[in-house]
């Protein structure tokens, strides 16, 4: 699964065949399962997948071409390879940039700290790589020489470990992830603007980061602060912290509205599919919704730390948005969402759905 890299590529930061080579050691093994039932879990979601489609299509009103974005069922490992490819090439644009106007600081860090980065790097997927049950990446593609617009990637260990600790019907669970999954497939591909507009987000973001070590020794020592006090109770932040600027901090804020928007949307989706197709979904929601709350206070550090306590409030907030929206107009006027980047809601806004309504409906 590992994506071709030109000998023309920068050096990286960031030792990714190290990182992949970690994680693999450090990961945990995924559920046992038999052969035939490691088959039927993937024809399940493949299944699953297929039949999403028009679920999402009916209820959304948002129609996407079909076989735009591959289906890939993935095992813990899959996952990591791809992400390894992903981060390398979102990260691209900020290597090329500090080899250009610093050549001997990015020297200094890809000789020194690439691999010292690689195995951190390779630590955090290989936590990771066990949480994930579902992505879309929507950049998948823009170097392969296809028409395809991102893929989806199901992680199938996890899927497995999650119904059996929910104690749900496997079918319905996998169906019901896959639901989740093909609404932000739809949200990139049937919204012909909204990969760019997302690429150009990280962009500016990456455009917005110092290279001048005294502003990033500033950030750390910042950031660091502002995770101790978190630590401590008396705050709320994560490892992201440490590298934001003011200007990146804006960018953030919006990216962080739209992907409130994105999950709250699957969110929503999922649920409001689930009862026509879906008999258990209330009873795996209730369950799901539990799991989301728990684990060990180690499990709940780290969580914190890495910003995926903020990921789960996107979830919440994300769908009381829609819901807030749908409320006051129907189907297509939410729908008006997806007309631009002007129509998108403000960080402020996905928490009051009807001052979105008041400035996009009047």
């Amino acid at each position: 699964m590992s994506a071709a890299h030109s000998e023309a590529d920068p050096p990286q930061m960031i030792d990714w065949d190290l990182a992949v080579a970690t994680a693999k050691r450090m990961m945990r093994p995924g559920p046992e399962v038999s052969r035939e039932e490691a088959q039927q879990v993937v024809g399940d979601l493949r299944q699953g997948a297929e039949d999403s489609t028009a679920h999402v299509r009916d209820y959304t009103e948002l129609v996407a071409q079909a076989a735009t974005a591959p289906v890939v069922v993935v095992d813990r490992l899959g996952w990591v390879q791809a992400n390894a490819d992903g981060f390398r090439h979102v990260l691209s644009p900020l290597i090329v940039k500090m080899a250009e106007k610093r050549p001997e600081q990015h020297a200094l860090l890809t000789a020194i700290g690439s691999r010292v980065t690689g195995v951190e790097a390779g630590t955090l997927l290989a936590f990771l790589s066990g949480k994930v049950l579902g992505q879309f990446d929507p950049f998948w593609g823009d170097s392969n020489g296809t028409n395809q617009v991102g893929r989806m990637l199901l992680v199938a260990p996890n899927i497995v470990h999650v119904e059996r600790e929910l104690d749900v019907d496997a079918a319905d669970f996998r169906l019901w992830v896959c639901l989740h999954e093909e609404t932000h497939r739809v949200q990139f591909t049937a919204v012909p603007w909204m990969r760019d507009h997302v690429r150009q987000e990280i962009t500016t973001l990456v455009e917005a980061t110092p290279l001048d070590p005294a502003n990033i020794a500033s950030m750390l020592r910042d950031g660091f602060d502002r995770v101790g006090k978190a630590m401590r109770g008396e705050g709320e932040a994560s490892l992201l912290d440490l590298v934001q600027t003011p200007e990146q901090r804006a960018v953030l804020d919006r990216l962080t509205a739209i992907m409130s928007l994105l999950e709250g949307h699957a969110d929503v989706v999922m649920d409001g599919v689930g009862p026509s197709v879906i008999p258990t979904v209330a009873l795996i929601r209730e369950r799901f919704q539990e799991r989301r709350q728990g684990g060990s206070p180690l499990d709940q550090l780290l969580r914190k730390l890495l910003g995926l306590d903020a990921k789960m409030r996107q979830y919440r907030e994300g769908a009381t948005f829609v819901r807030g929206v749908l409320d006051r107009v129907d189907m297509p006027g939410f729908n008006a969402v997806w007309t631009g980047p002007e129509t998108l809601p403000t960080k402020d806004e996905i928490t009051d759905p009807a001052a979105w309504v008041r400035r996009v409906h009047g």
